[in-house]
């Protein structure tokens, strides 16, 4: 099912979500690191920083750096690939699960306050 926002609507749904993010009490996160967090949890594995920083149109360093803030929060964990030591594998963790599906619920939440 398509859903479907005037500008006008889109706007202040991305304006609510945004104030509902800052005010829930939990880490803010950039837009930066929000695509990387959606991007590991709603795509299958394996996630490599060289394929993040590809789909993401970013330098490998800047993702690593989004990697080692949102590690200090464990919403993400990091491990050598085995079969090439140089790359690094991007792995889910339980607390980075229950981020997304808060980010989930504040969407939803706020979708459903839309002015008709």
């Amino acid at each position: 099912m398509a859903v479907v926002l005037r500008p006008a609507q889109a706007i202040k749904l991305v304006h609510d979500f945004s104030l509902a993010l800052v005010r829930d009490g939990e880490p803010d996160l950039s837009s930066r690191q929000i695509a990387i967090l959606l991007t590991i949890y709603l795509e299958p594995p394996p996630h490599h920083v060289r394929d993040l920083a590809r789909k993401l149109g970013v330098t490998k360093p800047v993702i690593t750096r989004a990697l080692d803030s949102m590690g200090k929060l464990d919403l993400v964990s990091r491990r050598r690939d085995e079969r090439d030591r140089r790359d690094v594998v991007i792995q889910r963790t339980v607390k980075g699960a229950l981020a997304v599906e808060r980010i989930g619920d504040l969407l939803a939440e706020q979708a459903q306050q839309l002015p008709p």
